[in-house]
């Protein structure tokens, strides 16, 4: 599979979620931050969208802290993320 479908599998998966607040946060974080990230937490970003919202919103809340390095290092770019 080619880079561009893969980044178009990865934007149907970060846009199609069960909690509209997670289609928002993760499909503007994709749009606008994923092409600046390290190869290390691109791979981090795309575990983190594979992720069940029930799993994934109390790490992004600060509710529970990620196990993995390169995990939190996303959540907290995510968590300082505006978007409009």
């Amino acid at each position: 599979m080619d880079a561009n479908s893969e980044l178009n599998r990865l934007r149907w998966r970060c846009t199609h979620r069960a909690l509209a607040e997670m289609d928002l946060l993760l499909g503007g974080f994709l749009e606008k931050h994923f092409s600046t990230l390290t190869p290390e937490q691109s791979a981090a970003f795309v575990m983190l969208a594979d992720m069940e919202d029930l799993d994934l919103w109390p790490l992004i809340t600060g509710k529970k802290e990620c196990a993995d390095s390169a995990q939190a290092e996303v959540v907290a770019l995510m968590r300082n993320v505006r978007l409009k």
